[in-house]
């Protein structure tokens, strides 16, 4: 009997680079994907949430830093200070991000871009107007991404709350309605506030108004997040003695 030929298992072996190529996945992979990393809620969330307290801590002490960082006060009004730690909270989050998790997350991959956008063209302008409507345009954007995501059958929401729980097909489609049409409603409030509001009580009411409504719509979806939750797989696996 001759030996195998060393030769057929290396045709067969994916080489190192494919091999390293296979396993970059740059943006997070879909819900449904049994490859999809695990993610702690509560350090996704203080990614995402972390860059506007930044934004607001800023924005109410820019005086003080300008005082022990006079390099800040070329930025001009606290608006303009807080924007351009807001833009490197933001960087500095999805960097970590990407070192932790090897992947960036779809939503605020997105509101980064548009942060940066608008951040740029307000420093560039001395407009805090772009500033301002910049959260209009988000939630806008997810929004019409979120409902025309279900016009094509797909629940992008998904890409946000899948670390946290998991909904059977109905229950993502309802959620997933419900907060796109949340996320229209918030962008009209934003542009009433703004507009009609000093600057100091919009900053404030990122913060203080924004949030204790997000909270409040998320725990009044708890009913149906219920109805729809999928029974935990760890917990159905059976146990081996």
């Amino acid at each position: 009997m001759s030996p195998p030929d060393p030769t057929d298992s290396q045709a067969d072996a994916p080489t190192g680079a494919a091999a390293h190529v296979d396993e970059i996945q740059i943006f997070e992979r879909e819900p449904g994907d049994p490859q999809r990393k695990r993610i702690n809620p509560l350090f996704k969330l203080a990614l995402e949430l972390g860059p506007l307290l930044v934004f607001f801590f800023a924005n109410a002490k820019a005086e003080w830093l300008t005082e022990q960082y006079p390099l800040l006060s070329s930025l001009g009004k606290p608006i303009f200070v807080a924007t351009a730690f807001f833009m490197a909270a933001t960087a500095i989050a999805l960097t970590i991000s990407w070192i932790k998790l090897r992947t960036l997350p779809i939503m605020p991959i997105l509101s980064a871009g548009i942060v940066f956008v608008f951040g740029a063209l307000g420093f560039w302008l001395q407009d805090e107007t772009f500033f301002k409507i910049k959260p209009t345009i988000i939630n806008t954007m997810f929004g019409l991404i979120l409902l025309g995501g279900l016009f094509f059958g797909k629940s992008f929401l998904g890409y946000v709350f899948d670390s946290a729980f998991k909904l059977d097909a109905e229950g993502w489609r309802i959620l997933t309605m419900r907060w796109g049409l949340y996320f229209l409603i918030m962008a009209v409030v934003n542009e009433f506030i703004w507009r009609n509001f000093s600057t100091d009580f919009w900053v404030g009411f990122k913060l203080w108004g924004n949030m204790p409504l997000s909270i409040i719509f998320t725990l009044a979806q708890l009913p149906l997040m219920q109805r729809h939750a999928l029974p935990d797989e760890d917990a159905e696996e059976p146990k081996t003695s």
